[in-house]
C-alpha cells in the first residue's frame, strides 16, 4: 500500500492567485525517457493481472478508483445483456485492484448490477458507464445508461450511489432515472454552471434530442436541456441539418473547457455522416450551438467526385446535377440503371452528408500550448473517397468562440498503410496519454469491427508531429475497441487496457475476446508527477473540471479532470499523470472548478503521487 510521507501545507485559500512555497519532499531524479524505434514500450500482462477469464467479450472500459484505496480499478462491459452468476455468460465486470498486481472480481458483491427487483443473480443491462461524485460525499458514484428506444427492458438508465465501502445502491436519480424512450450511447459528468454539483450530459443515438441533467449535489438530477439552450430540431429541413441545428446522431459525448474560461463546453459526436455537435458555454451553464462555426461538425473536404458510388450514379445518370466531368468508378461495376452501390444523389452532396462516422472525441492539450485540442475517431470505408472525415487531430486556434483547425494526417503523421484494397478503418475509440513520460502527449486509436483493423499507437516527436509505434514495440492488439488509461501498478508510467470486438470476425480476431492489459515498461528511467484532486467548498468533490498546469524543463502541460467520454462511456483515471521529461521537479497550478475559479500553486518534486485537497495543501505518497 502507498506510504504517507509528508503533508505540504498552505494557508486557507478562497480567492484567485493564492500561492504557496511547497517544500518537504526530495525529488526523485532519473535520466528521463523518450521512446525510440526498437524500444519495447509495453508487454501483455493480462494473465498476470488475472483478467484472461473475462468472457465472452469486453469492449467498454473505465479505469477508476471506485473504492478510494488509491489503486485504480477496472470496469468492463460487453453489451445490453445481463449476467448469469451461476456459471453462464457474463456481460459486466467490476474489478478491484488489489494493489498486488492482480484484479479481483467484485461485481456481484459490490451490488453494482442488482436490479430494481432486488435480484442479485441475474445482473442488469446498462452498457454506458461513467463515474463522478454526484452527492459530494467523497466517493465515486456511477451513471449506467441503457439504450432502450422501444422500452424493451424492465430496467432503465440509472444513478447508482457509492455507499462508501465499495458497494453501490440504486438512487432515485430524479430525471436521470429515465422512464421513457432513452438511447444514450455516451455520457459525461461535468459541472456546467460551477455550482459545486456535477451535471450529466448524455448523447442520444437515433437522431433524437441529446439531454442535459442538472445535479442537485445529493444524487438527484433534473432535465434542463431546453432551458439551457440545448434544444435541437427534427431531421426535416436541409438547412437545419447543414447548419448543425438538427438532432445529433450521437455515438459518444464529452465535456471540456475549450476556451479557457473555466466552464466546460459540451460535445456530441455523430455516427452516420451526420454533423457533430459543439455547444459553447456562456460561463454560467447556458449554451450556444457553434457546431459548424467551430469546424467540429465536419471538415472542409467536400469533393465527393472520388466516391465510387457517386461515380457509379453519375455514370448511369450523366445529366443529373453536378455529374458533368465526374469520372467512371475505378473498382465497382455499374451495369444497370438501378440503385447505385450506396449513394443518394439528392442528399449525399449536402454538407451534412460529407462529414464522418464519428466514434469518440477525446479532449486534451496535445501540443502543450495551454489550449485543449480534440482527437476524433472515425469509421471510413475504402469506396467513399476523400470527403469522409478520417480520424484526426483538431487543434485549438485559441478563439474565445472556439474554432479548430484541421491540418490533416499527412501533416501530423497520423497515417497508416492498408494491406487490402477493400479496406475499412473502424476507428471507434481512442485515448491521448504520454506513454514514455517525455512531457508530450501521444495518441492511441482503437480500430475494430473490420478485417485488418488493430489498435494504433503514435508517438509525438515534435509539437504536432507523430510517428507510428510498431505493434511489436507498443501494443499488439487486433480489433481494438475500448481503452482505458491508468498507472495500474503505480510504478510511474501509464498502462493501457484495451477491449476486443467480435464484429465481422475473420482470421485476424484473437482466439479469445477478453480485454487485455498492456503494462508500460518505460517507467524505470523516467520522471513523472501524479496529482489526485479533491474538491471542497464550492467545487465538486471529485474535482471534475479542474485545470492543472505543470511546468517542468521549460514545457507547460495542461490537463483537466474529466467525467467520462467516448462511445459507451470510456473513462481514464481521475488521477492526472504528467511525464516530466528530463526534469525531476515542477511548478504546479491548480484552477478549481468553483464559481470563482480559485487557483493554488505548488512546487512539487517528481516521483510521487500527490493528493491535493482544495484549501488544505498536498500530501505526497510513494
Amino acid at each position: 500500500m502507498p506510504m504517507l510521507l509528508i503533508a505540504l501545507l498552505l494557508p486557507s485559500c478562497t480567492h484567485k492567485d493564492a500561492a504557496v512555497d511547497s517544500t518537504g519532499l526530495p525529488p526523485v531524479c532519473n535520466a528521463g525517457s523518450v521512446w525510440t524505434p526498437g524500444t519495447t514500450a509495453f508487454r501483455d500482462a493480462s494473465a498476470d493481472w488475472g483478467i484472461t477469464d473475462l468472457m465472452p467479450v469486453g469492449v467498454r472500459v473505465d479505469a477508476v478508483d471506485f473504492d478510494g484505496d488509491g489503486w485504480t480499478d477496472l470496469a468492463v462491459r460487453s453489451g445490453w445483456d445481463g449476467d448469469d452468476f451461476n456459471g453462464g455468460n457474463r456481460s459486466t465486470w467490476l474489478l478491484r485492484n488489489t494493489g498486488e498486481g492482480r484484479f479481483e472480481d467484485v461485481t456481484q458483491s459490490s451490488g453494482v448490477v442488482v436490479g430494481r427487483d432486488g435480484d442479485t443473480s441475474a445482473g442488469r443491462a446498462g452498457p454506458v458507464w461513467v463515474f463522478a461524485d454526484v452527492d459530494n460525499d467523497g466517493d465515486l458514484d456511477l451513471y449506467t445508461g441503457l439504450p432502450d428506444a422501444d422500452n424493451n427492458f424492465s430496467e432503465t438508465s440509472e444513478i447508482r450511489l457509492n455507499n462508501g465501502d465499495g458497494t453501490f445502491s440504486l438512487a432515485d436519480g430524479g430525471d436521470a432515472r429515465v422512464e421513457r424512450s432513452d438511447t444514450p450511447y455516451g455520457a459525461a459528468f461535468a459541472d456546467v454552471d460551477r455550482d459545486g454539483n456535477v451535471d450529466l450530459w448524455t448523447g442520444q443515438y437515433g437522431a433524437i434530442q441529446d439531454l442535459l441533467f442538472a445535479g442537485d449535489g445529493a444524487g438527484g438530477f433534473t432535465e434542463v436541456t431546453g432551458e439551457r439552450g440545448l434544444t435541437t430540431r427534427r431531421w426535416a429541413q436541409l438547412s437545419d441539418l447543414n447548419q448543425g441545428l438538427a438532432h445529433s446522431n450521437a455515438w459518444s459525448a464529452a465535456a471540456c473547457d475549450l476556451n479557457n474560461d473555466g466552464a466546460p463546453e459540451l460535445l456530441a459526436s455523430s455516427y452516420g455522416r451526420a454533423p457533430n455537435h459543439l455547444w459553447l458555454n456562456d460561463g454560467a451553464g447556458s449554451f450556444t450551438n457553434v457546431s459548424v462555426d467551430s469546424n467540429y461538425a465536419f471538415d472542409h473536404r467536400t469533393d465527393w467526385s472520388d466516391n465510387e458510388s457517386a461515380r457509379c450514379w453519375c455514370t448511369l445518370h450523366p445529366t443529373d446535377a453536378d455529374c458533368a466531368g465526374v469520372p467512371a468508378p475505378e473498382r465497382i461495376a455499374c451495369s444497370s440503371d438501378g440503385d447505385a452501390f450506396r449513394w443518394d444523389h439528392t442528399y449525399d452532396r449536402e454538407p451534412f452528408r460529407l462529414g464522418g462516422n464519428s466514434g469518440a472525441t477525446v479532449c486534451r492539450d496535445v501540443d502543450n500550448d495551454g489550449w485543449v485540442d480534440l482527437l476524433t475517431t472515425e469509421i471510413v470505408h475504402w469506396d467513399v473517397g476523400t470527403s469522409s472525415d478520417p480520424s484526426e487531430l483538431l487543434f485549438n486556434t485559441q478563439d474565445p468562440n472556439v474554432v479548430f483547425e484541421r491540418p490533416g494526417n499527412e501533416v501530423t503523421g497520423l497515417t497508416r498503410e492498408h494491406d487490402r484494397t477493400d479496406w475499412n478503418d473502424g476507428d471507434i475509440t481512442g485515448s491521448i496519454f504520454d506513454f514514455d513520460n517525455d512531457g508530450w502527449p501521444d495518441v492511441w486509436i482503437g480500430s475494430s469491427d473490420y478485417a485488418g483493423t488493430r489498435g494504433l499507437l503514435f508517438h509525438q516527436t515534435a509539437p504536432r508531429q507523430f510517428e507510428a509505434v510498431p505493434p511489436a514495440d507498443g501494443v499488439d492488439h487486433t480489433r481494438s475497441h475500448g481503452s482505458a488509461i491508468a498507472d495500474f501498478d503505480r510504478d510511474g508510467d501509464l498502462d493501457i487496457v484495451v477491449g476486443h470486438s467480435t464484429a465481422r470476425c475473420s482470421d485476424d480476431c484473437r482466439d479469445t475476446f477478453e480485454v487485455r492489459l498492456f503494462e508500460n515498461l518505460m517507467g524505470e528511467d523516467s520522471n513523472f508527477l501524479q496529482l489526485h484532486l479533491v474538491g471542497t467548498g464550492g467545487s465538486n468533490a471529485a474535482a471534475v473540471g479542474a485545470r492543472v498546469e505543470v511546468t517542468a524543463d521549460g514545457v507547460t502541460q495542461v490537463q483537466h479532470v474529466t467525467g467520462g467520454f467516448g462511445q459507451w462511456g470510456n473513462q481514464d483515471d481521475l488521477t492526472l499523470h504528467f511525464g516530466l521529461g528530463g526534469a525531476c521537479e515542477a511548478d504546479v497550478t491548480v484552477t478549481w472548478p468553483d464559481a470563482d475559479g480559485t487557483t493554488e500553486t505548488f512546487a512539487l518534486g517528481g516521483g510521487y503521487r500527490y493528493v491535493v485537497t482544495q484549501g488544505a495543501g498536498a500530501v505526497g505518497e510513494m
